[in-house]
């Protein structure tokens, strides 16, 4: 689904991600996890093609995000941790636009922004202009406007940040479901617990060098995700 070789990013004399290789499967939701700065948000965006790189191949189905972006895209979403959406329309409206992008059928949108309402709980909210909605509730239509076109694979950086308990749990379900239909998910993260309890597989990114990954038993072993994290930081 997802495949990073070699992959190395620098700005100016920095490198913030150095020879980085990672694979994710269909099915996989892979935790990043690394601390501020590490090169998790700089990954995720030349994953989805927003950000050039200096070397290594990142392909998505197969896809070369260099030579056939526009195939990349029509497969993956990207939710940012900020996501600055166009507040001057409704949420409605927002998810329209978001599927006329994507070629989404009339019926096809109705029916997903039916399902994707009722199950975040925005059903009643988007007839409001966003401009009017809570950070939660724009995370939301963020959401909901990343998968309207049925993405196979998904990128989200930090999308757990400002969410109450009852998003973050609306949040996981979705996450499995899409999984469990055969997709995948990449998302960076500062929720240990969460991580642990929500991912199959699990990267850990340091100064801009993957440190360790894998199945989450394997990196995790008989300790805490946690505990894993503060000794490779070197805080244990």
């Amino acid at each position: 689904m997802l495949s990073i070789e070699h992959f190395t990013k620098t700005y100016g004399e920095k490198k913030a991600v150095s020879d980085l290789t990672l694979h994710i499967a269909p099915g996989d939701i892979c935790g990043f996890i690394g601390h501020n700065g590490a090169g998790k948000t700089t990954t995720l965006k030349a994953c989805c093609g927003i950000l050039p790189f200096d070397e290594g191949e990142i392909t998505v189905c197969g896809h070369s995000i260099r030579t056939d972006p526009i195939a990349c895209k029509q497969v993956l979403s990207y939710v940012p941790d900020n996501p600055d959406l166009y507040e001057f329309l409704t949420g409605f409206q927002y998810l329209n636009f978001a599927a006329d992008i994507y070629g989404v059928s009339k019926a096809d949108r109705t029916d997903r922004i039916q399902e994707f309402g009722e199950k975040l709980g925005m059903t009643d909210d988007l007839t409001l202009p966003i401009s009017d909605c809570s950070h939660g509730m724009k995370q939301k239509i963020a959401l909901m406007a990343a998968l309207i076109h049925q993405p196979r694979l998904i990128l989200l950086d930090e999308p757990f940040v400002g969410l109450d308990p009852i998003a973050t749990h609306q949040l996981k379900t979705l996450m499995h479901e899409h999984c469990q239909r055969g997709g995948a998910i990449f998302f960076s993260t500062h929720v240990l617990e969460v991580a642990q309890n929500l991912c199959n597989k699990v990267a850990i990114i340091k100064n801009g060098a993957l440190v360790a990954s894998g199945t989450m038993e394997e990196v995790r072993g008989s300790q805490s995700l946690e505990q894993i994290f503060l000794e490779l930081e070197g805080q244990a």
